[in-house]
């Protein structure tokens, strides 16, 4: 009897190794191809067009991976998982995104079903401030250490936690909301509904409406002129070119955003003695290092401990618009380690 012709053994196609890296804000989406060490190889960026609802918004969102995928040159069955960084607080373990601030419809949504479903890949969900925070700590300003906290001052103020390199998410994902951390008890109204908190003292927001009324007062200064320019807007831009001038109402301004932002600063080193804070956002930015100096010369004279106060080290992010992807990808390359509160914050 002759033997069976043995047919040619298959060969075992490799793993996928590369992530998808995506962060959804109130006005664009940005997502990335990431491989394992943080090379960002392809990259998509769309308008999020918050008013069409949640359906037509993660329509773009997938074609924003799309894009993304083929312009890293590969296919979506060459992606391992997806990550996504989304305004509000949202839940990892399910997926869903329980509030998102200035977008339409966006209660309770299921966003990571809605994307795994269209993409075919398992998906993972943060809040975006989290996902930025994580990126700087693996490939940017905090790569190296083991704690470190994430201030973004921007439009608002958002904050994320990271100890012992994991994310502090809370019992009901809200941790890390330093922005309304109440630093001026009868201060000026949050949008949150509270007075006095450190988004309605040191954000852009509350600097430009600072600005608003000392001018709308008869304070002089070169802002109205700036302001009028800028297609009456108070930019990132617009304030740093005020300080760049020398104005006197913008340095006061500033200044004091800086004062209430260094308290936050020694009030956190206090609670939670990090190694690093970092501070990014629009503002920081735009701003750069000499934005920090004041902040540090607040903080550092707070802090309880003032042995080797050098050490905390306060500074400004490093990734820019690539945080968010970056700590997206990375926060899908840990997906299969999230099983629980107990094992990622």
């Amino acid at each position: 009897m002759a033997n069976p012709k043995k047919l040619p053994a298959r060969k075992k196609q490799p793993l996928p190794v590369h992530r998808l890296g995506i962060d959804m804000g109130g006005t664009k989406i940005l997502a990335a191809v990431v491989t394992p060490d943080g090379q960002i190889v392809g990259e998509a960026k769309k308008k999020t067009k918050p008013e069409i609802g949640p359906e037509g918004v993660v329509g773009r969102i997938v074609s924003a991976a799309n894009e993304a995928v083929t312009a890293a040159g590969l296919r979506m069955k060459n992606v391992a998982a997806v990550g996504i960084g989304a305004p509000g607080p949202a839940s990892p373990e399910t997926g869903f995104v329980f509030n998102a601030p200035n977008m339409s419809g966006w209660i309770d949504v299921p966003l990571g079903d809605m994307l795994a479903q269209r993409l075919g890949l398992p998906v993972v969900v943060d809040n975006d401030v989290n996902v930025g925070t994580l990126g700087e700590f693996v490939y940017g300003a905090g790569k190296g250490r083991k704690s470190m906290v994430g201030i973004f001052v921007g439009t608002g103020v958002g904050g994320a936690l990271i100890l012992n390199g994991l994310l502090v998410r809370g019992a009901r994902y809200a941790a890390g909301e330093v922005g309304h951390t109440v630093i001026l008890p009868d201060g000026p109204l949050c949008g949150c509904g509270k007075r006095g908190c450190l988004e309605a003292l040191a954000s852009r927001t509350a600097i430009e409406r600072d600005v608003r009324a000392a001018l709308d007062a008869g304070r002089p200064s070169s802002l109205a002129e700036l302001i009028l320019a800028d297609n009456n807007r108070l930019t990132s831009g617009t304030i740093k070119m005020a300080l760049e001038q020398g104005d006197e109402l913008m340095t006061e301004v500033v200044g004091r955003a800086q004062f209430y932002l260094g308290l936050l600063a020694g009030n956190l080193v206090n609670i939670l003695d990090p190694e690093m804070i970092v501070f990014g956002g629009g503002v920081i930015e735009a701003l750069g290092e000499s934005f920090l100096d004041p902040i540090r010369a607040t903080a550092r004279p707070c802090f309880l401990s003032q042995r080797d106060v050098e050490s905390v080290r306060i500074v400004p992010a490093t990734l820019g618009d690539y945080a968010g992807v970056l700590g997206a990808a990375e926060l899908a390359g840990r997906a299969p380690r999230i099983e629980g509160k107990e094992d990622n914050g």
